[in-house]
C-alpha cells in the first residue's frame, strides 16, 4: 500500500515538473497565450465627411469637397477663388475684367456669356460644381440638370453678410476656412477705417455712365454698400431701387449739390469702349456743383463696381478706391 502511494506521488511531482517546464518554455518562446484585445466599434470611429451641404435662396446643394471640374459664372466669385488658388475648369470668356485676364487662355473651357451660357459646353465637359448669381438666377433649373449648382448672389440690403457668407461656403468646399477668416478679418478693418472717413463726408451721389445716359443709385441699391457699408450719407435718400437705377438729369445732380459725386462707367465694360463718364459727367451744368468745383468727381474702376462686386479682390478694392478718393 505504502509502494502504491509513493509511485502515485511521484507521477504527481513528474505531471507538475512537466507542465511547469512547458510554461516556461511558452514563456521563453513568446507563445504564452494572451487576453483577447477588445475590439473596435466602427460605429464609434471619426467619420471624415467628404461632402458640403449648401443652403442658399434658390435651395440645397450638396457638393463634394474640393471637387475637380468647377464652373463659374460669377466674377467675384472668380477671383476669390483665384485668391484661393483653386483651379476651375472654365467659365463665360466674353467681358472677362483686365484683372482676371489670365482665363482668357484657352486652358479653360469657355462657357459663353454671363447671360447666355453654352449648356452643351458644360454638358460635354462635364462639372462637378457650378456656382451662379443674380444674372442666371432665372436658369438655375438648367444649371441643375447638368452638375450641383450653388447660388452666390449678394443681397444688397444684406451686403456684408452675404458676401461673408459666400466666403464661408467657398472656404467649407475648399477646405481653407482658416484662410477666408484672415481674409475677412483684413476686409473687416479696412472698413473700420473707411468709416472714420465717412463721419467727416458731409454726402455722397453714386451714378452708373452708360454712353450718354446717368442713372443714380442709393441705399439698397447695387452700390448700396457706399452707405450701409461705407457709411456715408446719401444725397437723396428717396432714390428708388432698381437694377439699372433711377435715371437721372444733370439738372438732378446740381439741385442736390452731393459733396463728393462717385461714378461708374458701365459703357467702358460692357460695350468694349474706351472710358467716356469723364467727358459725360464734367459738363456746364455739373461744372456748377461743389463736387466738380472742390475736386470731389471720384471715378471708379466698373471692373470691380460693375462686372465682378462681391469677391474677395473687387470687394478690397473697392474699399481701397474710396479710401483714397475721399480727400
Amino acid at each position: 500500500m505504502k509502494k502504491v502511494i509513493s509511485l502515485s506521488l511521484l507521477a504527481l511531482l513528474l505531471l507538475l515538473f512537466v507542465m511547469a517546464a512547458c510554461g516556461a518554455k511558452d514563456t521563453a518562446t513568446g507563445t504564452t497565450e494572451q487576453p483577447e484585445a477588445p475590439q473596435t466599434d466602427a460605429a464609434t470611429e471619426e467619420v471624415v465627411e467628404t461632402t458640403v451641404t449648401v443652403q442658399h435662396l434658390l435651395g440645397e446643394t450638396v457638393v463634394e469637397k474640393n471637387p475637380e471640374k468647377v464652373v463659374v459664372f460669377d466674377f467675384g466669385i472668380l477671383d476669390s477663388l483665384d485668391k484661393m488658388g483653386v483651379e476651375i475648369a472654365g467659365l463665360p470668356q466674353a467681358n472677362i475684367p483686365p484683372y482676371l485676364s489670365k482665363y482668357e487662355d484657352a486652358e479653360y473651357q469657355n462657357f459663353g456669356s454671363l447671360k447666355e451660357p453654352d449648356f452643351e459646353a458644360i454638358a460635354n465637359h462635364g462639372a462637378d460644381l457650378i456656382i451662379i448669381s443674380e444674372r442666371q438666377q432665372e436658369l438655375y433649373e438648367e444649371f441643375s440638370k447638368l452638375g450641383p449648382t450653388v447660388y452666390m448672389a449678394i443681397d444688397q440690403s444684406n451686403y456684408m453678410e452675404s458676401f461673408k457668407s459666400n466666403m464661408t461656403i467657398l472656404g467649407e468646399i475648399f477646405g481653407q476656412e482658416d484662410f477666408i477668416e484672415s481674409e475677412l478679418a483684413a476686409i473687416d478693418a479696412s472698413i473700420a477705417e473707411l468709416n472714420t472717413k465717412a463721419e467727416s463726408v458731409e454726402n455722397v451721389l453714386i451714378v452708373l455712365a452708360n454712353e450718354g445716359n446717368i442713372s443714380a443709385y442709393g441705399p439698397g441699391s447695387r452700390f448700396g454698400i457706399l452707405h450701409s457699408v461705407f457709411g456715408f450719407t446719401a444725397v437723396d435718400e428717396t432714390i428708388e431701387v432698381s437694377t439699372h437705377g433711377m435715371n437721372v438729369s444733370y439738372e438732378y445732380i446740381l439741385e442736390k449739390d452731393p459733396e463728393y459725386l462717385f461714378v461708374v462707367d458701365r459703357g467702358a465694360v460692357v460695350t468694349g469702349g474706351e472710358a467716356a463718364a469723364k467727358q459725360t459727367i464734367e459738363n456746364e451744368l455739373t461744372g456748377k456743383t461743389r463736387a466738380y468745383q472742390e475736386d470731389k468727381i471720384v471715378y471708379l474702376d466698373p471692373n470691380y463696381w460693375y462686372l465682378a462686386g462681391g469677391g474677395l479682390v473687387s470687394v478690397t478694392e473697392m474699399i481701397r478706391e474710396i479710401t483714397e478718393g475721399i480727400k
